[in-house]
């Protein structure tokens, strides 16, 4: 079993887009900042870049109510995606988390006028719903 939790802002607005099938796709950054104080007392960050993705109704909520740089919790695994290049045939690998529920950090009134606090955790989806 695997578990991927995230605390952090979008680094874009979420591109949904529809598969063939009418499932919502959306897909955005997270970025997640460490900070902590080096030895000699001086400030340090570190922060990292997730991508993810999120499936059906989820996904539709996502790119309803989701701006960059919303701050957002997101539970979620860990799923490695291939593709082909089609001009090289080389094969390309890419690391996403795949959503299974999401809080709005963020309240009304601090910037992001379209971002809303609250949880969506739909569970209606299931892996027969993600399009591949």
């Amino acid at each position: 079993m695997q578990k991927v939790l995230l605390i952090g802002n979008l680094g874009r607005d979420p591109e949904v887009k529809y598969s063939q099938q009418g499932t919502a796709i959306a897909q955005f950054s997270v970025a997640t900042t460490e900070r902590w104080k080096d030895k000699g007392g001086e400030l340090q960050e570190h922060t990292e870049w997730f991508a993810v993705k999120a499936f059906g109704r989820r996904a539709e909520v996502v790119g309803e109510h989701l701006r960059k740089g919303t701050r957002i919790y997101v539970e979620g695994r860990k799923r490695t995606e291939s593709w082909d290049d089609k001009q090289t045939g080389a094969k390309h690998f890419r690391d996403l988390v795949y959503v299974d529920r999401i809080e709005f950090l963020d309240s009304k009134g601090n910037g992001h006028a379209e971002a809303t606090s609250g949880t969506y955790d739909e569970t209606a989806v299931t892996d027969q719903d993600v399009p591949f």
